[in-house]
């Protein structure tokens, strides 16, 4: 029998983690492992039980649901993290996006619909790349933001912290600019097996299940920068749009 999906609830309504709980056991691949109602207590319980995926609530009392996101994915960024609010907003997305938050969504999802993304974010995906692609001007301000993060962050410091080799750092800087794995190979004089090899390894390093999200995950973390300013060939671009998914 498969090992279920273990999942955290933080909300401080009793009737709602109640009918989470309902849904999930229905679910029959999935149990509960534990509630919390407050923010101070979910990261400790986190931090014991070690849940494959925290659904949290924006609006907790005290610590807001998105700091105890922030904190329990610093601590251990293998959990999942489902953000959930009263309300779909532009800037809470964009605020769920920043502490790493694998999805986002209304509380009046539909329960088929929190089970489905229970078990994709159970398996390393990001469904809030769905919702940050149907609405560009969201798409716009992350990678600004992310551009201007990675410009004043200490790289010194943040290389201490970066689990990928100087290669790796390499071809995830030319696939943030849009090359494919042809130009990277011709770049920086490797075989285009190499490269692959080299973007299995970042992928399985960072946990995430491909290209864009790679370099997402880099550039919140200013390991590379985002775009290239002036009259170069390579101009600031919309990660969703660049060559990053083609890997050719």
């Amino acid at each position: 029998m498969d090992q279920k999906i273990r999942v955290l609830i933080i909300d401080d309504h009793p009737l709602f983690r109640q009918g989470i709980r309902w849904s999930l056991d229905e679910a029959g691949d999935m149990e509960v492992i534990g509630e919390a109602e407050n923010g101070q207590e979910a990261i400790k319980l986190a931090e014991r039980l070690l849940p494959d995926v925290v659904l949290v609530d924006i609006n907790l009392p005290g610590l807001n649901g998105l700091e105890v996101a922030r904190v329990i994915k610093r601590r251990d960024p293998r959990i999942g993290m489902i953000v959930l609010s009263v309300y779909e907003d532009d800037d809470q997305l964009f605020q769920a996006i920043k502490v790493g938050a694998a999805a986002y969504s209304s509380k009046d999802v539909h329960p088929r619909d929190l089970v489905r993304m229970i078990r994709e974010v159970s398996r390393g995906k990001y469904l809030i790349n769905e919702s940050v692609l149907a609405k560009p001007h969201v798409a716009t301000r992350v990678l600004r933001q992310f551009r201007e993060l990675a410009a004043t962050e200490d790289e010194r410091t943040s290389a201490l912290f970066a689990p990928l080799t100087s290669r790796e750092i390499e071809i995830l800087d030319c696939i943030a600019r849009g090359l494919s794995n042809k130009e990277i190979a011709n770049e920086l004089s490797i075989s285009g097996q190499t490269v692959k090899n080299h973007i299995t390894s970042i992928l399985s390093k960072l946990q995430v299940n491909d290209r864009t999200m790679a370099v997402i995950y880099a550039i919140q973390r200013g390991w590379i920068k985002m775009g290239y300013e002036g009259n170069g060939s390579h101009q600031s671009q919309d990660v969703s749009n660049s060559s990053l998914a083609r890997g050719r």
